[in-house]
């Protein structure tokens, strides 16, 4: 998939303000500082297309993104951020829920998950979250380029061995680096797959 426009379009904390119609809405989501922006840039070949900051947790907001005039990337707030006041992680949470367990036109949500890391309690808990609300998601492990072939093996395997003693299949994943553009053409790739499945399906019902 070739990326020819990409033009932010709202920031809102309500899921009943997100854009009307029936576009796709691909959805991003992880922890503070798991590069979520940067993969998004990187994604759209807009450098500043999300806000990028040192500060983590500086998304609070559901922000969308028309791609294409025809889908949506949505950057969700980041999770777990512990520096916030607990009525602030509560006032986040009830956001991110909303929109993920509301949004009808969310077709996708890509769980961002730090390479770097040893398996955090709070992405498993999430994943399993997804599960129990049988929400459609993917993986994509991020900074990958911050690691050596063997140590990016066995971090990834590690979290993934984890979700095999739990679930029956596995959920799509993938590899990434903003900095390399590791892993840009099969996320692509895969959006426009589900794309072209949606618009198939609407053909049908039409």
């Amino acid at each position: 998939m070739e990326i020819s426009s990409a033009d932010y379009i709202i920031s809102n904390t309500d899921v009943k303000k997100c854009p009307t119609g029936n576009f796709p809405e691909y959805a991003f989501i992880g922890r503070s500082n798991v590069g979520k922006s940067s993969l998004i840039n990187m994604l759209t070949g807009r450098k500043s297309l999300a806000m990028t900051s040192s500060t983590p947790g500086k998304t609070l907001l559901i922000n969308h993104f028309l791609i294409n005039k025809n889908w949506y990337i949505v950057d969700l707030p980041g999770y777990g951020f512990a520096k916030r006041g607990k009525k602030a992680q509560e006032d986040l949470r009830k956001i991110i829920e909303d929109y993920i367990l509301e949004r009808e036109q969310m077709s996708n949500l890509f769980v961002l998950i730090d390479s770097r890391l040893e398996p955090q309690k709070i992405d498993l808990d999430f994943v399993e979250w997804l599960g129990e609300n049988t929400i459609p998601f993917t993986i994509i492990f991020t900074k990958t380029d911050k690691l050596k072939g063997r140590e990016l093996k066995t971090n990834t395997e590690a979290f993934l061995d984890i979700l095999r003693g739990q679930w029956e299949e596995l959920p799509p994943y993938f590899i990434s680096s903003s900095e390399k553009k590791t892993g840009q053409k099969e996320i692509l790739n895969f959006i426009e797959n589900i794309n072209k499945k949606l618009k198939n399906k609407d053909n049908k019902n039409s």
